[in-house]
């Protein structure tokens, strides 16, 4: 098998284990693997691919991956779409309480809860969304 190919079978399976942790550790060894395939074409040397390797990986892993990290981190929280939904008017469809409760929400069935906790609204009420907290829509009573 050429060594070419062990080095691009060791960059996939460096990726595809990356999708399990979610760290950017081992894509950045994946692209310190693809670094070593280059590497074998032009010097078809095992020696100089494991430099190469080794000194794409320490790279990414130094240049690459903080900056990623920090990217990926930035976000602003709940997505745009979810913030435009706060403030609006909802109808109640099932009776809203604690654990349980539907609200019709621009036109789409959601999971609701009160923003108080002891608060009750029955189907036909009118309610305001006071935020979206994942898939839940949390309303309070319109005064």
């Amino acid at each position: 098998m050429p060594v070419w190919l062990i080095w691009l079978i060791a960059a996939l399976a460096l990726a595809g284990a990356e999708a399990l942790t979610g760290d950017l550790f081992l894509l950045m060894l994946a692209g310190g693997a693809l670094a070593a395939v280059g590497s074998s074409f032009v010097f078809d040397n095992l020696v100089v691919d494991g430099v190469v390797f080794l000194l794409a990986s320490v790279l990414l892993l130094v240049g690459v991956r903080p900056a990623l990290r920090r990217r990926m981190l930035s976000g602003k929280g709940m997505p745009e779409p979810a913030r435009a939904l706060e403030g609006k008017s909802a109808l109640v469809l099932d009776r809203v309480a604690r654990h349980e409760g539907q609200v019709k929400l621009d036109g789409e069935v959601w999971t609701a809860r009160p923003f108080n906790e002891n608060d009750v609204y029955e189907p036909g009420d009118q309610v305001t969304v006071v935020h979206i907290d994942g898939a839940t829509a949390v309303v309070s009573k319109i005064v």
